[in-house]
């Protein structure tokens, strides 16, 4: 399924947990958090000023990005998590 944001919305893939610590220990699934970083899968046009003229996005398919703690809303596609944000709740463009 093709699923394309509207507006300043950017749909995104969460990385997969840490499971092990540095040190080598095993984190039971219970205590995990989930990861607050987030692949982008797809974007939408931008938003529209008040003018009329169209903001293009900062962030593009592919971005690494690190967004907070409980935003954005959670959906489902082809059996897969992943996250529809507004562009304004992306805190980064990770860079590596």
């Amino acid at each position: 399924m093709k699923v394309t944001p509207l507006h300043d919305r950017v749909l995104v893939k969460r990385l997969a947990k840490e499971e092990k610590t540095k040190g080598g220990i095993i984190i039971p699934d219970s205590q995990t958090e989930k990861p607050a970083e987030a692949t982008v899968v797809s974007v939408g046009p931008g938003r529209r000023a008040e003018d009329g003229t169209l903001i293009e996005m900062d962030v593009k398919k592919g971005d690494l990005v690190l967004f907070a703690k409980y935003s954005g809303s959670e959906i489902k596609l082809d059996g897969e998590e992943h996250l529809i944000l507004r562009e304004d709740e992306v805190l980064a463009v990770i860079v590596r």
